[in-house]
């Protein structure tokens, strides 16, 4: 049975290491943040321009001026501090973010992203994912594993690149790949959703793949 978004969620916040700095995207990675281990230090910072973001608010404790890049209502801690958009690029481009939680359409087998454009669809603009995978010290990817019956892992993408080699992590509804970056070895499954097969993560796989599992 594959994970839930949930489920995915908590096993993206076993990455985080106490007194990291994280990015969190919008989608699944949000919720991360509800799942971080109980004494780990994590910062959260948004690109808009927030450091130490502090959970949801609940109903009817909305500030609309608290939001995170997502336009999410958000709430502040006693070490929250505010600066301008510039500041923020500059902490991400400075390599001062400790790792990336972000979504995605596509990732290849040798860590190519494609995360921002939809074809066919109004784009705004791809916002601050060609900054965070590349000025981040680590990515990691949380997405479905298909979509609409397409498989999402691929040899090559076919979408408009945010980044190549630069994916370390991905998870998935039905397991977790680790990925090289450098060399031409391929993306390796170490790890299995509770109650998916094998055989369906290779049916649902078009990207080549070695296993270590246990």
């Amino acid at each position: 049975m594959a994970w839930t978004r949930e489920q995915m969620a908590a096993r993206a916040a076993r990455e985080i290491r106490d007194g990291f700095y994280v990015n969190l995207g919008i989608g699944i990675p949000t919720l991360v943040a509800n799942y971080i281990p109980n004494g780990v230090d994590v910062t959260l910072q948004s690109e808009n321009g927030m450091l130490g973001m502090g959970p949801f608010p609940y109903e009817g404790e909305e500030d609309s001026d608290l939001i995170n890049a997502g336009k999410q209502t958000i709430t502040e801690l006693p070490k929250t501090s505010y600066f301008s958009s510039a500041d923020s690029f500059a902490m991400i481009r400075g390599g001062h973010i400790d790792l990336s939680i972000l979504g995605a359409m596509q990732v290849s087998e040798c860590g190519d992203i494609a995360n921002w454009m939809i074809p066919g669809k109004m784009v705004k603009g791809m916002g601050g994912a060609m900054d965070l995978v590349a000025g981040v010290k680590r990515v990691v990817v949380v997405m479905e594993h298909a979509a609409r019956g397409e498989p999402k892992l691929l040899k090559s993408c076919t979408l408009p690149l945010t980044g190549q080699r630069v994916v370390d992590l991905v998870i998935t509804d039905l397991g977790v790949f680790r990925l090289a970056r450098e060399g031409a070895q391929p993306m390796t499954l170490i790890e299995l959703a509770d109650g998916v097969a094998l055989d369906e993560i290779r049916a649902k796989t078009r990207a080549s793949f070695d296993l270590q599992i246990g």
